[in-house]
């Protein structure tokens, strides 16, 4: 590995740790994209550059999710008893995505798909549409459809589910700091199934660079998450500290920038 490519990946990690404790989103939003280019310019194929991507995406999430949930959870700010009803069905929302669909669809679907999907959540948040005060989050079978949703579309799209899970709890009338906290604590059941999944399903596919484990990119996976850990605690001290409508605000803008550059992926490919 030369010296700018060591580099690209330690800024990554530090970015993206920071953008796990701020916005509960485990830093998939911003870390695909970024290793889709890092891994085109190392010469791999373009679908298969973002299906590792956002494998390798998820491993790191695995890591991020630990410090920044033990960073929130000091605050209190995490609603636990939402993180176990909607775990079980995540899990199995996990596999399903990460085994099944992910393996069979084309890179560039997933490119196309992760951009909707994204741009959808950003309109919610800057629309700041005000829920019903009558509305709660759903009782026990509720919440394991909507954790089964949010398992399967994270390991489409690579992300640790706080882009889902947040405006849902939000529209669920839950306070959008509580479920920055909570859609942190969702993120290490999401990030682990995935990737179990993505080790699986990656085994025997053809034109992986070396340092691969499966969809994995290991040598971005170490550099990434150790950095990662660093900053994570910091985006959640600055959570706590930013107003409501700031935080939306940064939620979306971030959410669409990167929305675009995935769509141009997804299409050029």
């Amino acid at each position: 590995m030369n010296a700018i490519l060591f580099i690209e990946l330690l800024i990554i990690g530090l970015g993206s740790g920071f953008l796990a404790g701020l916005l509960g989103i485990g830093g998939g939003m911003i870390m695909v994209p970024i290793l889709t280019f890092l891994l085109s310019g190392q010469g791999v194929e373009g679908g298969l550059a973002v299906k590792m991507a956002i494998a390798t995406s998820m491993a790191v999430i695995v890591f991020t999710s630990i410090s920044s949930v033990r960073a929130h959870h000091k605050r209190g700010a995490v609603r636990w008893d939402i993180v176990a009803k909607l775990a079980p069905g995540i899990i199995v929302g996990s596999l399903v995505g990460s085994i099944g669909v992910f393996s069979l669809l084309k890179g560039a679907y997933l490119a196309i798909f992760f951009g909707v999907f994204v741009a959808f959540s950003a309109t919610q948040m800057f629309l700041n549409k005000k829920p019903p005060a009558s509305r709660e989050m759903p009782g026990t079978f509720g919440q394991l459809i909507a954790g089964a949703v949010i398992g399967m579309i994270s390991g489409l799209v690579g992300a640790g589910g706080g882009f889902i899970s947040v405006p849902f709890m939000t529209w669920c009338n839950v306070a959008i700091h509580t479920a920055v906290a909570t859609s942190a604590g969702l993120g290490f059941p999401i990030a682990l199934s995935n990737v179990l999944g993505y080790v699986v399903s990656g085994t025997a596919v053809q034109g992986l660079p070396p340092g691969s484990f499966g969809y994995i990119w290991l040598p971005a996976l170490a550099l990434i998450a150790g950095s990662s850990v660093v900053t994570a605690p910091l985006g959640a001290k600055a959570a706590h500290s930013l107003p409501v409508p700031m935080l939306k605000r940064v939620f979306a803008t971030m959410l669409y920038l990167l929305a675009i550059y995935m769509l141009w992926k997804g299409l050029a490919g």
